[in-house]
């Protein structure tokens, strides 16, 4: 954004000047809006490479999301009393008067470099000492200008170039036999944009060779482009458009992401659904065996595979279990067939319903990059009042409410935000979730403790087997110890129950 933008924008807030804010809002990583009482919002978009300071009606919204944005709301409190820019340099100061109250804030100053690729923001005390930025200027990155918290805060290099807005007539006589292009790039606040914008409005060529007699018109143009430079002409609407776009594509990414999210879940299952199906023929070879285990059992002699012939009189060799007879083995064939059948059975009834939502997110992901900038918002509104889901929530037979980790990030969650009182579930000795069954203190029956019992054995490494041993004990005897992993735990006064690794009813 060039200097004598952001001087419009500066002159329409001067005569308002002392404001009251009324806080911060943040539509995203890059942006900060301060509302302003009978104003609207202040817009500092601050992330490269195109930066921009206007003032849009309406309230925008949205919550801190960086250190940064969160230190800059708790710092620049009070009232706007000042907005200088430096020259027409594209630098600009906030003043801002603290607040009093249970704890003071100090006052503070906002600097808010417009630089292109080198944009900025930083929150300065009074003295100019850097509390807080949003991008640190390193001795890597320049070796002339250092910006870090704790040093003074150093402006651009100095320059000289002619003030447009104190212009006078024969200040641009030494321009005489030079092009216009030349005397632009004298001219302070003045860049590509208007530069352009000051062509047209003059009628010439970048390349036309300034006489004498030009002088007067472009002094006459160079005046009411300062006089007038906040009004949208062609080139400055496509700056606020291009501006737009890249805030609306900053709203949109992650409602894009989370449906992506919720769509590579949703396939992924269905690829589950798909091996149980599949399966079936697994199923039915385990029948198999088990019958001729049945049949041939007493004349099938010691050792890890059974030599026989099926009913068709073809050869078959069936792998025994180590320890178990042949009708132990045959019964284990067929509690695993009925297992992979009704896999199969309930796949056959989900991979419809899946189907069906993933095609509703794709319809969902269509819709998504065709709303308006102001419908994005609305649309992240939603998702912050809905708040994020942490883990997997179910309802146990008598009303608690169970929580499931499917992450150490997400088991580390769960597990701090239980009530001391609520009980803790997992596997004896195996990975796997952190089970919470919510009961707050109050008595749970055995059907609950069955149940988280069963999600915590179901959602470890022991799925599928049978008589696993799960441990449970209250949240208040579960600890992370010091420089553990998140989600690993130690725990004392544990009780073990043993139930099947499959998913309970309901």
């Amino acid at each position: 954004m060039e200097g004598l933008l952001i001087n419009a924008v500066i002159r329409e807030l001067a005569g308002r000047l002392p404001l009251k804010s009324l806080g911060w809002a943040f539509p995203d990583e890059g942006t900060a809006a301060l509302l302003l009482e009978g104003v609207g919002n202040l817009v500092l978009r601050y992330r490269p490479p195109h930066p921009l300071l206007t003032v849009e009606p309406g309230r925008l919204e949205g919550e801190a999301r960086t250190p940064f944005q969160r230190l800059l709301e708790a710092r620049c409190k009070g009232r706007l009393l000042e907005v200088q820019q430096l020259k027409l340099d594209r630098v600009v100061f906030l003043e801002f008067e603290g607040e009093k109250g249970f704890v003071d804030v100090a006052p503070t100053r906002l600097v808010f470099e417009l630089t292109g690729r080198n944009a900025n923001l930083m929150v300065c005390d009074r003295e100019g000492q850097i509390l807080g930025i949003d991008r640190p200027v390193t001795p890597a990155i320049n070796r002339f200008r250092e910006l870090l918290p704790g040093l003074p805060y150093t402006p651009p290099p100095p320059y000289q170039k002619l003030d447009p807005r104190t212009l006078q007539p024969e200040e641009l006589t030494p321009f005489v036999g030079q092009t216009l292009a030349q005397l632009l790039q004298h001219l302070d606040g003045v860049g590509k944009e208007l530069g352009a914008e000051l062509v047209r409005r003059a009628q010439m060529s970048p390349q036309t060779v300034l006489t004498a007699e030009h002088l007067p018109l472009i002094h006459r143009v160079i005046h009411n482009l300062v006089e007038r430079s906040g009004e949208r002409t062609e080139l400055s609407e496509g700056l606020r458009q291009a501006w737009a776009q890249e805030e609306a594509e900053a709203l949109r990414k992650p409602l894009r992401e989370a449906l992506q999210r919720q769509i590579k879940t949703l396939q992924a299952r269905l690829q589950d659904y798909q091996k149980a199906l599949e399966r079936l023929e697994e199923a039915e070879r385990l029948r198999g065996w088990g019958d001729l285990l049945m049949a041939y059992g007493p004349q099938i002699p010691p050792g890890p595979v059974a030599r026989l012939q099926d009913f068709s009189g073809q050869p078959v060799e069936i792998p025994l279990e180590k320890g178990l007879s042949p009708i132990q083995t045959a019964t284990r064939f067929y509690q695993r067939a009925k297992r992979l059948e009704a896999n199969a059975e309930k796949a056959l009834e989900l991979i419809p319903q899946t189907e069906a939502q993933i095609e509703g997110l794709w319809a969902e992901l269509r819709r998504l990059e065709e709303l308006s900038r102001d419908e994005l918002r609305a649309e992240g509104r939603k998702l912050r009042e809905k708040g994020p889901q942490i883990g997997l929530r179910f309802k146990s037979p008598g009303g608690f409410e169970v929580w499931v980790g499917r992450s150490s990030k997400e088991n580390d969650l769960l597990t701090r935000m239980a009530h001391s009182e609520d009980l803790w579930f997992h596997t004896q000795g195996l990975p796997g979730s952190h089970v919470i069954l919510r009961t707050q203190g109050q008595p749970a029956a055995l059907p609950d403790l069955l149940y988280a019992a069963q999600l915590a054995a179901y959602h470890s490494k022991a799925r599928g087997e049978k008589n696993v041993p799960v441990d449970y004990t209250a949240k208040k005897h579960v600890w992370r110890p010091r420089k553990a992993a998140p989600g690993q735990v130690l725990y004392t006064q544990g009780k073990t129950l043993f139930v099947d690794a499959e998913p309970p009813e309901g």
